[in-house]
């Protein structure tokens, strides 16, 4: 037992390793320098770069787009995704060819596939060339509040495909005698999905939403390469404050601006985590 012990922890080594170098010990020197007055010969001022942090107009705004994105883009994403691997379990027409086409956006680069977004929703790109062929007004999607909609699409196109996959896994590790038995009794659809369907999908959902609310705080790529540095206010992220920070070398605001963004991310997964345990407690 010793033995394997050993050997569990010589392979697991070189991974901890780099998680220490590159993540834990980054990181315990960013909350060292977010408590103090500047990055080298500074004095300690304790929690004065925080205040100063939820002062700021900027990061107010950004903090507000982020958790407006995250509530609106997760949950829909999440229903769309459950609704199509729902489809897809049963017997549809161009099934395979469904299921080949939601995998797509897993292996395609992000970077090559945003330049297809760009020109569907430049000014004079495709679909402006359709409203225009329609009659219809132009919109300038990306300099106004449509833009939050379009990275709304870009994230659920990025993320509905994996959540298929683990939705379908879920789906089919649940036995048929259920919904046999259930059909024998004389049980509808509806009755089926919320008594059968989502109480056995319960762990996958869990997982699911956590994905989906870690992934919702990394949508600044898409974002940055569609929009660019200084995007429309309504998609001015998290990510975009501390990256503008970076370019300013004004190392307080963002190490303190990412110690709260990992604040608030531990709390959610802490009490996604707790809820999943008083639920899968319920159930036992």
């Amino acid at each position: 037992m010793r033995r394997h012990s050993f050997i569990a922890i010589w392979f697991l080594a070189p991974s901890a390793l780099g998680f220490m170098v590159f993540y834990l010990i980054p990181f315990a020197m960013g909350l060292h320098y977010s408590l103090m007055d500047r990055s080298t010969g500074g004095s300690f001022v304790g929690l004065a770069n925080y205040k100063e942090l939820l002062a700021s107009d900027s990061f107010l705004k950004a903090a507000k787009n982020t958790f407006l994105f995250t509530t609106v883009s997760v949950p829909t994403t999440i229903a769309l995704s459950l609704l199509l691997a729902l489809l897809l379990n049963q017997s549809v027409y161009l099934r395979n060819w469904l299921r080949t086409a939601y995998v797509l956006p897993l292996v395609v680069p992000v970077a090559s596939v945003v330049l297809i977004w760009q020109v569907l929703f430049d000014w004079n790109g495709a679909v402006n060339s359709w409203l225009h062929e329609l009659g219809l007004s132009r919109i300038d999607w990306m300099k106004s509040e449509w833009a939050r909609g379009v990275i709304s699409v870009v994230y659920a196109w990025k993320n509905i495909g994996y959540n298929i996959i683990l939705f379908l896994a879920g789906l089919q590790s649940i036995p048929r005698d259920y919904y046999e038995t259930a059909e024998l009794e004389g049980a509808g659809a509806i009755h089926k999905f919320s008594r059968i369907t989502l109480i056995y999908l319960t762990p996958t959902m869990f997982f699911v939403v956590l994905m989906g609310l870690i992934s919702s705080f990394r949508i600044f790529r898409e974002t940055y390469l569609i929009a660019g540095d200084y995007p429309h206010d309504g998609i001015y992220m998290l990510q975009h404050y501390m990256n503008n920070m970076f370019l300013s070398l004004d190392i307080q605001k963002l190490t303190s601006a990412a110690a709260l963004m990992v604040v608030c991310l531990l709390a959610l997964v802490s009490g996604m985590f707790a809820l999943e345990r008083r639920f899968t407690h319920f159930l036992d």
